[in-house]
């Protein structure tokens, strides 16, 4: 991060130690999460390299990581799955934090419960820190962003509101009723309305193996492969045989 204010270059300080900024819930983990600009993570990649340190794409559509030793930064400029890179308005709706004993920013709470909702692979759901998100900083949030963040996708969000709901009944409330209300309005509406001829299989946005079948021999159409999703059909495939590496790797274990 030091290296990064010396070199004037914008980062969001993510994962575990964003979540215990907002939630006070801390927990181990085994990395660090700096969010760029995908335009700088190539400069910032150069500088890290120039102190010594081990940094390169770990898959070119969006991670990067900066080894020394044991230690391990990961640099995030998208989503796993394609969608929402790091752009200016992360920037501009961030909070300050003392992080390591350096005033920083972290990344806003909307931009992250958008990108944990996402995280629905069979070894890993983010949904109890998109729960923990909601229960901390509800009456933060600006909802309208959050709710534009997720189209055309709003279905992810309304699911992760109504597991809110379960969750902490006595939360439940925190959900202002206008977004309930208009949730439940779209409901009604796409109920009342003859299904969409479109051969997709979203699955594959939520996780990258558990609806492959889906989509080689069940006839659908992989949505990773829609423009929205910044991935090449080489990045697809890498990063869809490490998911299956990753599984075939805990069986064994």
């Amino acid at each position: 991060m030091q290296l990064l204010l010396e070199n004037d270059l914008e980062f969001l300080v993510g994962g575990a130690y964003a979540m215990a900024h907002y939630t006070g819930v801390a927990r181990d983990t085994k990395d660090f999460d700096l969010l760029l600009r995908p335009a700088d993570v190539g400069t910032a990649l150069g500088i890290w390299r120039r102190a010594g340190y081990t940094a390169d794409f770990e898959f070119t559509h969006w991670l990067a990581k900066v080894r020394a030793g044991r230690a391990c930064v990961d640099v995030i400029f998208r989503s796993g799955n394609g969608l929402g890179s790091i752009d200016e308005t992360w920037f501009g709706e961030a909070r300050e934090a003392n992080i390591f004993g350096m005033r920083v920013r972290v990344a806003p709470p909307e931009a992250l419960i958008w990108q944990k909702a996402y995280i629905m692979e069979r070894e890993r759901f983010d949904g109890a820190d998109v729960a923990h998100l909601l229960a901390s900083c509800a009456p933060l949030i600006n909802w309208q962003r959050l709710i534009q963040l997720f189209e055309p996708d709003w279905r992810v969000l309304w699911s992760h509101l109504i597991l809110f709901g379960f969750i902490f009944p006595s939360k439940r409330n925190l959900i202002p009723i206008d977004v309930v209300k208009e949730f439940n309005s779209r409901i009604v509406k796409e109920e009342n309305e003859p299904p969409p001829h479109d051969e997709r299989c979203n699955g594959t946005l939520l996780s990258r193996i558990q609806y492959l079948s889906d989509v080689t021999t069940g006839g659908l159409v992989d949505a990773r492969e829609a423009a929205r999703c910044q991935m090449s059909p080489a990045e697809i495939q890498r990063w869809t045989e490490a998911g299956l590496k990753s599984t075939r790797r805990r069986r064994s274990d």
